[in-house]
């Protein structure tokens, strides 16, 4: 195999697991290694630079760094990553010092954002303190999108929002709340050097099935429902309610009609309960307040009287799999179950809605009805005018908006300037040694069986009684150290120097997962089978060193690697050490005060 190159920035970067699965590419274990030292103000800066809204993740986050932790391969569940980004949050004090300061002058370059969701928030903030004048638009009264409209705020207090898109709008930002975009050439022709667009998707799917029309006073599209308990147009349900969808929308919905007078609310799916798109953590939400989820339900009918809501008319199916392994749901043949009820919520999508764009600027839209967009870039057809969230590619989550404002804001940064925009700043990379003493390190790598510890949660009966009381209470400092006390430090690497190996095999013999062979060179498919233990996920590098004495060569298997520094402590001539490798993504630089993000290992 051809010797792994270290000095790629990728192949450290992908070791650390949780940050490379990460969309914003924030430095999990850096954060975490904070917290565990008390240190919540450094640790909350380290999420807001590359994730923009630590308090608001930390509740709200899809956590796709969750399902990449490795200690999640030494036990059943991961660390509580997106858990202890709220901790950062929760006790961090007051930072607003520690923010970028407002640019003293502007370069001026005008930018629109069209929508004041995260993604359009992560385009301001980025641009904001380098001299742009970015002017937000949206038609609600304060900024947010979603975040504000749509998540609970027994999930999400209007407390966190207002503080964290404060810090953006306190940059500078120029804000025409209430101001509904109606034309995009309208806009363009204002003389805007770039237009952002971060208008969400703001049109939920119905469903059109017999009785929608006659019985329409009681049926809700869940999103515009969700946006109207929010804003406190609606305060009360029906006693017998039924959601359909098994997204997140949906899980939100149920949870929030049980708090508005709904005591028989149920979720209605039509596929599986693990086909189900919902969170696994918002499933088990939504049953721990008594809500059932009757999967393999198809809508049938909407059955009323006279105009009044009376029931739903369900078909059951079952899944069936063709020979390339697609799901068919087909009918069982069994009769029809009826279900009573006085509203239902419909939550069985969103789809994006660009009534305001005009067809003949020049940008294309593909058959679902999305913009044309560079993935990379997030430029679309029309040189000047980029995309990002869920107006982008659909309906995400929140982090997924944030990593694609960041790379808006270097394209918009870019072009302004007249430069090209394949051409992509490379991240900041450091790689310092750990090593104190001949057995000491900076950093804590006793490897141990730890439980995840549970996030207390306020008692159900208060919960239920009040739609604005959080439920998740959150970790407190005792909590807290001991969870970040789980993580096993992957972004701490091991590194191997060939020429001061003499081959003794120590740190073969005291390695507890294996992941450490001295072995014949060979192709890599071949040489995975015959280490000490056998590399079976490929999606995972081995490390390769070559230049030994022997001619044979040194291969680890990052996949099973623990991170724990015993294979540097055992050898006796320093050829393994242990360096911490930290990336930084490239954004767009301000002009002054930039922030700092202070950094430790324990």
């Amino acid at each position: 195999m051809k010797p792994t190159d270290v000095r790629n920035p990728d192949y450290f970067h992908k070791v650390v697991d949780c940050q490379w699965a990460c969309p914003a590419h924030t430095p999990v274990p850096e954060y975490i290694r904070l917290i565990s030292a008390g240190r919540y103000a450094d640790a909350y800066m380290v999420n807001w630079k590359s994730n923009v809204f630590p308090g608001i993740l930390g509740r709200t986050c899809d956590r796709p760094c969750e399902p990449a932790c490795r200690r999640g391969r030494v036990e059943e569940e991961p660390v509580a990553i997106c858990r202890l980004k709220r901790v950062a949050a929760d006790f961090k004090g007051d930072v607003s010092a520690r923010m970028p300061a407002p640019a003293t002058t502007r370069n001026g370059k005008r930018v629109a954002c069209i929508g004041a969701g995260p993604a359009s928030l992560t385009v301001a903030r980025d641009l904001a303190p380098a001299g742009y004048e970015v002017v937000v638009y949206d038609s609600a009264p304060q900024a947010g999108g979603f975040i504000r409209s749509q998540i609970p705020k027994f999930r999400l207090p209007d407390s966190v929002i207002d503080e964290e898109v404060g810090y953006i709008i306190d940059l500078g930002v120029e804000t025409r709340y209430g101001s509904y975009v109606s034309s995009l050439k309208a806009l363009l022709d204002e003389g805007y050097d770039a237009v952002f667009v971060g208008s969400g998707a703001p049109r939920g799917r119905d469903l059109h099935i017999p009785g929608r029309d006659e019985a329409a006073a009681n049926i809700h599209i869940g999103i515009d429902w969700l946006s109207s308990v929010s804003f406190g147009h609606i305060t009360k349900i029906g006693r017998r309610v039924l959601v359909l969808g098994g997204g997140n929308t949906a899980m939100d919905c149920c949870r929030s009609a049980r708090r508005l007078g709904g005591e028989d609310v149920r979720v209605v799916v039509r596929s599986g309960f693990e086909e189900m798109k919902a969170s696994p953590w918002e499933k088990e939400d939504a049953m721990r307040e008594d809500i059932p989820i009757l999967n393999y339900l198809v809508p049938v009918a909407f059955i009323h009287d006279d105009g009044r809501m009376t029931g739903m008319t369900f078909e059951k199916v079952k899944a069936e799999y063709d020979a390339n392994g697609r799901r068919n749901l087909v009918p069982t043949g069994e009769p029809h179950v009826h279900m009573e009820c006085d509203d239902v919520l419909v939550a069985v999508g969103q789809e994006n809605a660009f009534p305001w764009i005009e067809r003949d600027l020049g940008i294309e839209f593909n058959r679902w009805g999305l913009p044309v967009v560079d993935e990379v870039t997030m430029q679309s057809t029309r040189k000047e005018v980029f995309f990002g969230g869920d107006a982008a590619f659909g309906p995400k989550n929140i982090i997924w908006a944030v990593a694609h404002g960041h790379q808006a804001a270097i394209s918009i940064d870019t072009f302004c300037q007249g430069g090209d925009l394949r051409d992509r700043p490379p991240p900041d990379v450091t790689l310092v040694s750990q090593k104190m003493g001949i057995h000491e390190w900076s950093y804590d790598n006793a490897v141990s069986i730890d439980l995840r510890y549970k996030v207390p949660h306020r008692e159900k009966a208060l919960a239920l009684g009040d739609i604005k009381a959080e439920v998740e209470l959150g970790f407190d400092v005792e909590l807290a150290f001991k969870e970040a006390q789980r993580c096993l430090n992957c972004d701490v690497q091991t590194v191997f120097a060939p020429k001061l190996c003499i081959e003794c095999d120590a740190c073969v013999d005291i390695c507890p997962v294996d992941c450490i062979s001295f072995t014949a060179d060979g192709e890599e498919a071949e040489l995975r089978t015959r280490l000490n233990a056998p590399a079976l996920n490929l999606t995972q590098d081995i490390y390769v060193a070559d230049g030994l004495k022997t001619g044979r060569i040194m291969a680890k298997d990052e996949d099973v690697c623990l991170h724990c520094g015993m294979c540097a402590e055992r050898c006796p001539t320093g050829a393994w050490d242990m360096q911490r490798f930290l990336l930084d993504m490239a954004q767009v630089r301000p002009q002054a005060g930039r922030m700092e993000a202070h950094a430790c290992v324990r």
